[in-house]
């Protein structure tokens, strides 16, 4: 059982930085896609990041030139760092991770944490 958590949300003003990270602990798989997404109330919840075991990495549009995903393997912890913020970035952030899929579609991903919330302000 793979466990995700969390951590490094807050409320800043547009144009300043977050970096979120995720921590994950017992999963034995060879290779796993690990991802961000962020859900507003209302909405769907929306792919922002990920990245794959070969350290290949995606980023919806709206956040290219802005955030950057990574991972430490040495330290089992993926991260988002999150420059330029804007107030559309406001939401509830979740790191998820997949052994076989590694997209977008968050319905896709097997493993999730309990999210940590941004709050951007204008």
């Amino acid at each position: 059982q793979v466990h995700l958590m969390e951590s490094g949300g807050g409320s800043v003003e547009a144009g300043g930085s977050l970096r979120l990270s995720c921590a994950a602990s017992g999963y034995t798989y060879s290779s796993i896609c690990m991802g961000w997404f962020r859900q507003v109330p209302g909405k769907e919840r929306e792919g922002v990041a990920t990245i794959d075991s070969d350290g290949s990495t995606t980023y919806t549009d709206s956040v290219k030139g802005r955030f950057t995903i990574s991972k430490d393997n040495a330290k089992d912890t993926l991260y988002l760092q999150m420059n330029t913020l804007k107030s559309e970035d406001t939401g509830m952030y979740y790191c998820a991770a997949d052994p076989r899929y590694c997209g977008f579609l968050w319905l896709q991903y097997k493993y999730w944490g309990l999210g940590t919330q941004v709050a951007v302000s204008s």
